[in-house]
């Protein structure tokens, strides 16, 4: 008899946490994601928001792969670029080469953020040497110094406006506090160390601690976890299709989608995304809550 009275109990409880709608919390796996962006994908999610995703995106973003195999499209040079010597709000806490060195300015910001927090941990001789050049300076510079120094215009980070080269005022980078920084905290605000030591068979570009590339959050988390360059973290979106992880408190759902024709993808409804080409055949839609 006190066995029935027992289950009464449970059975009662249990209606009870139905009746007050009571879910619990199950941690999302990376099978979840995979299974939640199909359902968004078929429209069975009933809080969701239709994004029109089209193929030239592919050539638009902060993923951009640029290689000798993927050159730069028109399109996917930054239109935000600026001459960093003329704007001086943006030129605080480091040195120029020369007056003409140009930048996305957005990306200058991200830039600007990073050196002040060097700053407080008395890190402060940063020079940009390079930022980005356009085709005929690319072309320019190839012709004067061949493929030992430069790469054919189209085929450098250089000419999409993600990417500069930073050095030190003391010594060169290798050796430098500035340097050896960077390559513990710049992934902090989306940039990373685009061509390792340990990674110049996959990049094909040889050891280079001045070369750095915005990506953005979550990418650099991902790839500075993982010990991931470009090309790796790529191919892991690619296979798996979508991760997650969560920087500074933020989740970041990151989703790669083959693209061969224009077409509508569905997300939660008041979620922040942000897109971003492959430069080869994908987007990828990062979703933060």
């Amino acid at each position: 008899m006190k066995k029935w009275g027992f289950f009464v109990i449970i059975i009662l409880l249990l209606l009870g946490l139905k009746a007050m709608n009571i879910t619990p919390t199950v941690q999302q796996t990376h099978k979840d994601i995979a299974k939640e962006d199909h359902d968004i994908q078929r429209g069975t999610l009933t809080s969701a928001q239709t994004i029109n995703i089209t193929q030239d995106q592919v050539y638009q973003g902060n993923l951009l792969l640029v290689n000798k195999e993927y050159p730069v499209h028109q399109d996917s040079v930054q239109s935000d670029v600026v001459n960093l010597f003329e704007h001086k709000e943006l030129l605080q806490g480091y040195g120029l080469l020369d007056t003409h060195i140009q930048l996305s300015e957005r990306v200058a910001q991200k830039f600007l953020k990073m050196i002040e927090a060097a700053e407080k941990d008395g890190i402060q001789h940063f020079l940009i040497s390079s930022g980005y050049r356009d085709f005929e300076e690319q072309r320019s510079l190839y012709q004067e110094k061949g493929s030992d120094y430069a790469l054919p215009a189209g085929y450098s980070e250089h000419n999409l406006g993600l990417s500069l080269d930073i050095g030190s005022t003391q010594m060169e980078m290798s050796k430098a506090p500035e340097g050896e920084w960077l390559q513990k905290n710049a992934w902090r605000y989306g940039f990373i160390l685009r061509y390792p030591k340990d990674k110049t068979a996959i990049t094909g570009i040889q050891y280079e601690p001045w070369h750095f590339r915005y990506v953005g959050l979550p990418h650099s988390a991902i790839m500075k976890e993982n010990n991931l360059v470009l090309e790796q973290y790529l191919d892991f979106l690619k296979e798996h299709k979508s991760t997650s992880t969560v920087v500074n408190g933020t989740t970041y759902d990151v989703m790669y989608h083959p693209i061969s024709h224009n077409m509508t993808l569905e997300i939660p409804v008041h979620h922040h995304y942000e897109t971003s080409g492959n430069n080869i055949d994908g987007v990828i839609v990062t979703v933060s809550k």
